[in-house]
Parts: structure tokens; C-alpha cells; sequence
């Protein structure tokens, strides 16, 4: 009985034995079989990412950059048949860095046709005349010519490239390529006024501005993205104000109205 027992135990720990090899090399075929599909799958992913880097590098170096010299400020500039430069210009555009920091005047004078403003306001108006012929300077900007601004943006508001080889600075169509763009500007400004008292007064405010999202409504001047989330104060029907600072300690200033989007204040699109 006893022999019996330990030859029934012998085969029973042989068949055990074999089942748990088998089942072991089973398991070892099946974790090789998965690192195999896994190192595949990499290696696909890695090629397809790989094609998709190489096809964005072979489209951004057909775009001509600001370095090459070959990027001329527009007909119609000031500047205009001048080549564009990494640094600043006489304006206080830097378009290579996406900044432009100087006064409100020369945001538009240029591209008007007409040379910086440096503060001078009699000696700039009797050596350019004309300027007080030009009803959209002299109401938008001339009022506000010695206030100092310093602004910022993302390649989606104003790009730094050629690509359409034009040989000017590619232009974003505001009503066609602005919503779901993520463009954005960081506006901040400041100045001074004579309040009722004679007292010399100072203000500041910061705005921020970005692109609408897709599927984004309109409800009583508020952009409401398509969760319902309030985005922010509409700007020219394609972007939005979602942060407004104001600081003016002299208090006579009234027609600003800070606001700060209960959805989020940072730059860029969601």
C-alpha cells in the first residue's frame, strides 16, 4: 500500500510538476507575445510621431523668419520697404518677441503712414499736419498719445513668419481663423490726468485677452463656452476679456469696469 502511494504520489507530482512548467512557459510565451505587440506598438507610435515632426519641420521651414531679412514692413507703413528686425523698431514693436512696449500713439501711427510719436505734442503736429486730418487717430488714440504701454501676445494673435511667401508678416484673418485659434494678447497700460483738484493723479490697468472656443455663446455681452461656463466680456464679437485690473487711487475715472472670469483668468484657449 505504502509503495502504491508513493508511486501514486510520484505520477501525481510529475503531472503537477509538467502542468506548472507548461503553465509557466505559457505565462512566459504570453508576457513575450505582449512586450513583442507593446515594442511594436511603440515603434509605430514613434514613427508616426517621427512623420508628423518632420512634415511640421519641412512647414516651418518653408515660412520665412524675421532673421532671414527678407520680411519687409507693409505698403502703406511708414517703414514700409524696410525690413523687419529681431529688435525694436522705432515704434516700440518687437515682432520677433511678440512685445511691443511705448506709446499708445505709436500703436497705429506707423501702420498709419506716419513717423513715431516721442512726446513732442506741438512740435509732431506742426511737422506733421496731417495727422489732425485723420479722424480715427485723433479720436482713438491721439487723446491717449502719452499713456505708456507695454504688450504681449502668442503667435495665434500676431504671427513672427512668413508662410504664405508674400514677404510680409502672415496676418490673421480676425473673422475666420480667431475662434479655437488658443490666440491671446496680455494688455497693460498706464498714465496720468489732473483730477478736479489740480492734483497730478496715476492709473494702471491690465487686461487679458483670448480666443474664443468652438461652439461658444453670446449672452448679454458674456461669452459662455458650450459647458456653460462663463468665459468672459465680449471683444469684437471673436475674443474675450477674462481678466480687467484697474487702478486709479484718485477715484475720477469711472467708465472702467474691472472684471475677472469666474471660469479662469489664464492666457491661451481651452
Amino acid at each position: 500500500m505504502y509503495s502504491r502511494n508513493l508511486i501514486f504520489v510520484s505520477i501525481i507530482f510529475n503531472i503537477f510538476f509538467m502542468k506548472k512548467s507548461f503553465l509557466f512557459l505559457s505565462f512566459i510565451t504570453i508576457i513575450l507575445l505582449f512586450a513583442i505587440s507593446c515594442e511594436s506598438t511603440s515603434l509605430e507610435d514613434n514613427t508616426l510621431e517621427s512623420v508628423k515632426n518632420e512634415k511640421e519641420k519641412d512647414e516651418s521651414e518653408k515660412c520665412t523668419k524675421i532673421q532671414s531679412g527678407n520680411i519687409l514692413y507693409p505698403n502703406g507703413h511708414y517703414l514700409a520697404g524696410e525690413s523687419l528686425s529681431t529688435d525694436f523698431d522705432v515704434f516700440g514693436y518687437n515682432y520677433q518677441a511678440h512685445i511691443f512696449k511705448g506709446l499708445y500713439a505709436n500703436l497705429y501711427l506707423g501702420e498709419a503712414g506716419f513717423p513715431p510719436y516721442q512726446g513732442n505734442n506741438d512740435e509732431y503736429l506742426v511737422e506733421n499736419p496731417e495727422v489732425e486730418n485723420n479722424g480715427y487717430i485723433m479720436t482713438n488714440y491721439w487723446p491717449y498719445r502719452n499713456d505708456e504701454v507695454n504688450m504681449t501676445w502668442n503667435d495665434a494673435w500676431q504671427p513672427n513668419n512668413d508662410c504664405d511667401n508674400d514677404g510680409y508678416l502672415d496676418v490673421v484673418d480676425y473673422y475666420n481663423d480667431v475662434v479655437g485659434s488658443g490666440g491671446w494678447e496680455n494688455y497693460h497700460s498706464k498714465g496720468t490726468y489732473i483730477n478736479t483738484n489740480g492734483k497730478l493723479c496715476y492709473w494702471e490697468q491690465h487686461i487679458k485677452i483670448v480666443a474664443l472656443p468652438e461652439n461658444a455663446t453670446l449672452v448679454e455681452d458674456y461669452w459662455f463656452d458650450q459647458d456653460g461656463n462663463e468665459i468672459g466680456k465680449d471683444f469684437y464679437g471673436v475674443w474675450a476679456i477674462i481678466q480687467l485690473v484697474f487702478n486709479d487711487p484718485c477715484g475720477e475715472i469711472t467708465h472702467i469696469e474691472e472684471y475677472l472670469s469666474p471660469f479662469r483668468t489664464g492666457l491661451g484657449n481651452r
